[in-house]
């Protein structure tokens, strides 16, 4: 069982990033310079977000992820999103992370509710640039996850860019 720790005193705001790729330090150097210019945060950019180094979760696929979290009980009561810095990430020139709902069948009413959740899937990849505005946005439930996936299936690539740029 993989264990994420370093998170006790985040902040409900600030998205959750799990690198499990450190293949090339100078992409990830990339990654996190755009989640910090991109960032609301009045104070130092690199405090709004979170990172987990997780390294035993190299080429781990989606499931493996969740399970992960879902160990840390608090944290998985946190989130309903998680963003994967993997080696697509590294590789793609966008550094594109994998967006991640945590929301389960159980989260939701019933079973229509939740197909319609996960309708173009329980991922999809994001700009770096796109990570606060989905987690804010998920948060405060102004928006769902199927919103921000059904932009990402549209998209050529196959990634959330942002709603500004359709």
């Amino acid at each position: 069982m993989v264990e994420l720790s370093g998170l006790s005193e985040r902040s409900e705001f600030s998205p959750v990033i799990i690198r499990t790729d450190f293949t090339d330090e100078a992409a990830w150097q990339e990654t996190t310079a755009e989640l910090e210019s991109s960032s609301p945060h009045d104070g130092d950019p690199a405090q709004s977000y979170d990172v987990v180094e997780a390294p035993e979760l190299d080429g781990a696929d989606t499931d493996a992820v969740l399970v992960a979290i879902s160990a840390d009980e608090e944290l998985w009561e946190q989130l309903s999103v998680v963003f994967v810095a993997d080696g697509t990430t590294m590789r793609a020139g966008h550094h594109a992370l994998l967006a991640v709902t945590t929301l389960t069948r159980e989260d939701f009413d019933d079973d229509e509710d939740y197909e319609a959740a996960v309708e173009f899937g329980r991922e999809f990849r994001t700009l770096p640039s796109g990570v606060h505005s989905i987690h804010v946005n998920l948060e405060l439930a102004n928006m769902d996850f199927e919103e921000f996936s059904s932009s990402a299936h549209e998209d050529s690539e196959g990634v959330f860019r942002s709603f500004a740029e359709r």
